[in-house]
Order: structure tokens, then C-alpha cells, then sequence
């Protein structure tokens, strides 16, 4: 079918790898592209015989525009699926703009200077996208991502109008550390220090991190904390379905991991601004991350599951209803199956499926687009095909 080029090698791009390849029908070449070349080359050690997919490998420095340029014009891909940093978003839609090439990601834009990620950096892509005829597809993750397709799928299938969406995210995994995040580090904790919002009746309701929390039973993990966060999907589920009055996102944290988290945050570890170390500039919280355990390294080490979904409520022929989509994942049988914890796949799977979908022509719509406003019946189906099926419950218990 065509040619992705990868760009990025941690966890999650890892396990996109691995179902590209799986997935060699649509994916005949892929060349996987990082800063560090080494672990491109190794992870297509690792593959080549399994696989029907061609695989090469090269070195770019992500935030050079010229260096993107130059690979993408040499590999000619059919589709880039941006698995690097979010601050290197607009660098990579620079470069596929200019060598008129589709581009899929699956986390927005965020300055490396201020912890802010919203979609206005990416939206403001659209028309010059749209004149070069190709698509940019943003957020092809679980949450965002299958969280916005499940939105999608409920309105076209179970509503004539949704008005309340709950995205809840829980992670029942024990990886054995007193402390460590689940992917990188730096925007893991940037995320969950930042202030909460949510959407209702038209406008953002600010709060404290953390200052919103729930208890919810959630299917094949049990009973979990879990606190009100920010969430880029958020905002643009708040424009494309129609009839919404409030979303929200909550995502389930233990004790430890908050304990922790906070004694960082009071001795100033988790802070983006410069300071002076023995004559050289650092940032605390990159500093953080290199001594934290590396993400990729705890899928030997995780139990338990994650359960991540969607609670709906809205009408269906003038009456009441409620509905809830969700998906459970078991941490070993991701290691299992591509040598990954289950955060790394739920966000790996999306991607590999995001970016098929643009390839074969199933999402094709010049500009830039969040997933909701695709037809999600191809996504759905594929989402049972490729490891991530999904469940219905049409009783779901409620937050409050």
C-alpha cells in the first residue's frame, strides 16, 4: 500500500513500530528517524524477520526544519506519524508542508518554555494545509485520540445529542518504584502539575491542580482516586459535537505517586525556568527526568490494567440516556505481545491506526482535523482488529 515515516523512538513509537509491522499489508516500507540513530537501528534488528515490512532507519534532529526537509524529500513517505516530542510539532507540520506530505501526531503543540498545550498553535495550520491538498490528523493517541473517535461513534450511533462527556483515564498498573511516570516524564509531570480545567455552558472553569477528586469502580482494576485534570481533547470536542453543556477528564493517581510529586514540586524540582548548576544552565524538571526510571524501561516490571473510556449523557428520541464506551488493556499482555507497558500501547495502537487511516484514503480531508470529525466506524473496527476492542455499558454508574 506505502511508505510512514516515523519520527521518534521511545515507548510509544516502539510499539506503533511493531504494528506497522504487524500491519504490513498497508505498511509495505517504513523508515523509522530519531535523534539518536542507534536505537532505530536496534529496534529494526529486532524486527526485520518478522515482518514483510521493509524497514530502514535514519538520523534528524526534530526540531531542524531543513533536516526534516531533507528526509522526507529522501524517503518520500506517503504519511508522517510525529511519535517526537510535542514541542516538535510545528517544526515536523513545517516540513510536511513544505514536501506536501499528510501528517498525523498524537499529543498538541506545547512551547518548551511554558506548560501550556493547546490547539490554537496547530489550527492556525488549517487553510495552508487545506491549499497544499494534504491532511494533517492531530492526536492519534488514546486520550486524545480513541477518546474523541469514541465521541464520534456514540453521537452517530447511540444520541441525537450528547451533552455531558466524562473522560475517564485509569492506570491500575504497579511498576514496584516509589516513584515513576508512565511516559516521559517531563510532560507527564508538567500535565499533572498544571491547573485543571473544564468545559461547561461555553466557557473554561479553572481550578488548583489536583482539587477536584472522584472515586470510581472501574472494571478489571477496582475502586481508584482519581482527580480532574486538564486535557487537549477538551477543547475540541467542545466544537464538534454538537449540543454539549460540559466535559471533563479525570485520570486516577495512588497516593505515592501524589506524595511524591509534591515533595518535588516544594523543593523546586518540577520547575521549567533556568537555573545556575556549577557554571551551566539547566531546567530542574529535565534534570528530573534523567534520574527518574526511563518509561520504557517498566514493561517487564507493570501489573494490573488500565481502563480508559468515555460516560455519555444526552437525548435519544426526546429521552434520557446514557452510555459509556470504554476499553481495558492488561499491562503483561502488552509486554507479552511488543514488549511494552499498556500506556505505551493505548497510545501506540491509535497511532499506527490514525495513520492507516489516512494512507489508504479512509480519512482524507485537506487541512487540520481532530479525530471526532471523521466517520469512526473504520476506527472502531480496527480498534478490535489491531489489540485495543472496546466495551459498551448502556447503565454506567455516574460521576457526580
Amino acid at each position: 500500500m506505502g511508505k510512514v515515516l516515523i519520527i521518534g523512538c521511545g515507548g510509544v513509537a516502539s510499539v506503533a513500530i511493531h504494528k506497522c509491522c504487524q500491519n504490513s499489508e498497508v505498511f509495505e516500507e517504513l523508515c523509522i528517524a530519531s535523534r539518536t540513530k542507534s536505537k532505530c537501528d536496534a529496534l529494526k534488528e529486532k524486527l526485520e524477520g518478522t515482518t514483510k515490512t521493509k524497514i530502514t532507519t535514519a538520523q534528524v534532529d526534530a526540531d531542524n526544519v531543513d533536516e526534516l526537509i531533507a528526509l522526507i524529500n529522501e524517503v518520500k513517505p506517503d504519511v508522517v506519524l510525529n511519535l517526537a516530542l510535542p514541542y516538535q510539532d510545528l517544526t515536523i507540520m513545517d516540513a510536511c508542508l513544505a514536501t506536501k506530505t499528510h501528517y498525523v501526531d498524537t499529543a498538541n503543540y506545547e512551547p518548551e518554555d511554558t506548560a501550556k498545550f493547546e490547539y490554537s498553535w496547530q489550527w492556525a495550520y488549517r487553510e495552508r494545509f487545506e491549499k497544499a491538498g494534504i491532511t494533517a490528523l492531530l492526536g492519534s493517541g488514546f486520550d486524545p485520540g480513541v477518546t474523541s473517535v469514541f465521541s464520534a461513534y456514540a453521537l452517530k450511533h447511540e444520541f441525537d445529542e450528547i451533552n455531558y462527556i466524562d473522560i475517564l483515564d485509569c492506570n491500575g498498573g504497579d511498576h514496584g518504584y516509589p516513584f515513576a511516570t508512565n511516559f516521559n516524564p517531563e510532560i507527564n509531570i508538567r500535565e499533572v502539575s498544571a491547573k485543571g480545567s473544564y468545559w461547561e455552558d461555553g466557557h473554561w472553569v479553572e481550578t488548583e491542580p489536583m482539587e477536584i477528586k472522584r472515586e470510581y469502580n472501574f472494571e478489571g482494576v477496582g475502586q481508584k482516586d482519581m482527580y480532574l485534570l486538564h486535557h487537549e481533547e477538551i477543547e475540541s470536542l467542545a466544537l464538534n459535537i454538537p449540543g454539549i453543556k460540559r466535559i471533563r477528564f479525570f485520570m486516577t493517581f495512588g497516593q505515592s505517586y501524589l506524595t511524591h510529586l509534591k515533595c518535588l514540586e516544594n523543593v523546586g524540582m518540577t520547575s521549567i525556568e533556568p537555573i545556575m548548576y556549577e557554571g551551566k544552565e539547566i531546567i530542574p524538571l529535565q534534570f528530573l527526568k534523567a534520574v527518574l526510571p526511563d518509561p520504557s524501561s517498566l514493561g517487564p516490571r507493570t501489573k494490573g490494567k488500565t481502563n480508559i473510556g468515555c460516560i455519555f449523557r444526552g437525548k435519544k428520541d426526546g429521552k434520557d440516556k446514557t452510555y459509556y464506551l470504554y476499553n481495558i488493556c492488561d499491562h503483561q499482555e502488552c509486554y507479552k505481545e511488543v514488549g511494552s507497558q499498556a500506556v505505551a500501547y493505548t497510545t501506540g495502537v491509535p497511532a499506527m491506526i490514525g495513520a492507516m487511516m489516512v494512507m489508504t484514503g479512509k480519512w482524507n480531508k485537506p487541512g487540520v482535523h481532530n479525530m471526532e470529525e471523521f466517520d469512526p466506524d473504520p476506527f472502531m473496527d480496527a480498534l478490535n482488529k489491531w489489540g485495543l476492542p472496546w466495551r459498551e455499558d448502556r447503565d454506567p454508574v455516574l460521576v457526580d
